[in-house]
C-alpha cells in the first residue's frame, strides 16, 4: 500500500505530550473526529475495544492503534509524534513516541494489514524513524514517510 495515497500532511500531529495512554487515545479520537467529521465517542470506543484485545505497541518506540468504523469511506492515517514517550505496553516494553493512528471502513480486512506492513517497512528504512522524531514540521514528516529511499 502506498502511504502517500492515504496520508494528508494536515493530519500529521507534531510535538504532542499526552502524558498517558488514556490521554493519547483521547487525543487520537478528538483529532480524527475533527479531520473526518465522525463521532469522537465512536472513534474512542473503537480504539479502546481494539486496545483491549492486545497492545498496538509494536516495539522500537512505535504504536499503530487501529480500528474499523462505520461511516468511513477510505483508510485514514494520522501520524502523531510525541515529545515525551507514553507507556503503551509495547511488545518490547519500551515507551512509544511514534504513533500511527489507522482507521478503516467496517468490513475492510485487507487494507489494515497492507497499511501496517507499509508503515513498518518504511520505519525499517535507514534514518526514517529518526527523521520523524526530529521533524519540526509536517512537511518534513510527510516527506520522510512518503518519499522513496535512496538505496
Amino acid at each position: 500500500m502506498d502511504i502517500s495515497k492515504i496520508l494528508n500532511p494536515d493530519h500529521i500531529l507534531l510535538s504532542q505530550s499526552p502524558g498517558s495512554r488514556a490521554v493519547l487515545l483521547n487525543l487520537l479520537a478528538r483529532s480524527a473526529a475533527e479531520a473526518l467529521g465522525l463521532s469522537e465517542a465512536d472513534i474512542r470506543q473503537a480504539l479502546e475495544a481494539r486496545e483491549a484485545l492486545g497492545t498496538t505497541g509494536i516495539g522500537g518506540g512505535v504504536a499503530i492503534p487501529h480500528a474499523t468504523l462505520d461511516g468511513l469511506d477510505a483508510p485514514f492515517l494520522m501520524p502523531v509524534i510525541l515529545r515525551k514517550p507514553v507507556e503503551m505496553d509495547a511488545v518490547d516494553e519500551a515507551p512509544v513516541d511514534l504513533v500511527f493512528l489507522s482507521l478503516f471502513p467496517t468490513g475492510d480486512q485487507i487494507s489494515p494489514l497492507k497499511l501496517m506492513s507499509a508503515i513498518t517497512r518504511r520505519l525499517n528504512e535507514e534514518g526514517v524513524a529518526e527523521t520523524l522524531r526530529k521533524a519540526k514540521d509536517a512537511e518534513t514528516a510527510f516527506f520522510a514517510l512518503t518519499q522513496p529511499s535512496e538505496r
